[in-house]
């Protein structure tokens, strides 16, 4: 946990990729990530589920122990809420994510039962509990919805927001994250707030890294990005190969060969 806790520099932002499963795992560690994430809503698509705590428990579990296996990197886990509105419930939980092999999760405040944010003295305790039983075995990133899930007006969202940061960070926290935010003011408003390493969304709106490196981020996520192109390119891929009858999409230049992707997880001479 200590090597991964170390790559949330504020001088150099961790670029935190999510990955869905074993293959996109060893994809990305190929590049050159320092590590990786799982992306909840993408696993749980992978496996046939809607995010939201809706893929059962036990097949995330094993969904990470693969990624795990097959990695040489840290992985950082998505939990969401953590499957769980007790605290006993939910340190069982985080034991069996971290018995995988994660070294992080990311814990939300949003309550996934309910669909409000756990108030905020509830969330808090969640992440006390948690950093009392694992300490530093294990990397937590406390995520807060309140922009995500656009609560309250935004003149006050930024306040709540640093509010809870704030509060995770004295309980703990090894990291907080803030989805939902891309402007450089509210960006540097809550880098402000804490100390802690913020963790930030990417999107298409978010400043550069040299950007985000001057307003004081320790990390970027990319979320479900990566999935959502990959869904998307498989999508246009099927409906032109309908309307055109046509094979010409095999032949796109950024296609792996057979043995460059069999060659990310071993040797073999067959190929289909």
């Amino acid at each position: 946990m200590q090597d991964f806790k170390k790559l949330h520099d504020k001088t150099n932002p961790l670029l935190l990729p999510n990955v869905w499963d074993a293959a996109s795992a060893r994809v990305i560690e190929s590049c050159g990530f320092k590590a990786i994430a799982t992306s909840s809503a993408a696993l749980a698509w992978s496996l046939g589920h809607p995010d939201g705590e809706q893929l059962p428990f036990d097949e995330l579990i094993a969904a990470v122990a693969r990624i795990v296996r097959i990695v040489e990197i840290p992985v950082s886990a998505d939990i969401e809420s953590g499957y769980a509105t007790t605290t006993d419930a939910l340190l069982e939980n985080v034991d069996k994510i971290k018995k995988a092999g994660a070294v992080a999760i990311n814990l939300e405040d949003y309550d996934q039962k309910t669909g409000f944010l756990f108030p905020l003295e509830m969330a808090r305790e969640r992440v006390a509990k948690v950093k009392e039983r694992f300490g530093d075995s294990l990397f937590v990133n406390a995520r807060t919805d309140m922009y995500l899930q656009e609560i309250g007006g935004a003149e006050e969202r930024l306040d709540a927001a640093a509010e809870r940061i704030t509060a995770f960070a004295d309980a703990g926290a090894d990291g907080v994250f803030v989805p939902g935010v891309s402007d450089g003011p509210t960006i540097a408003a809550l880098t402000a707030s804490s100390e802690t390493p913020l963790n930030i969304l990417a999107g298409a709106d978010t400043p550069s890294v040299d950007a985000l490196r001057g307003l004081g981020v320790a990390r970027v996520s990319l979320g479900i990005a990566l999935a959502r192109i990959m869904l998307g390119e498989t999508r246009a891929i099927g409906q032109t190969l309908l309307r055109t009858g046509e094979f010409s999409f095999a032949a796109n230049p950024r296609a792996m060969s057979f043995s460059e992707a069999n060659g990310l997880f071993g040797n073999s001479s067959q190929s289909v």
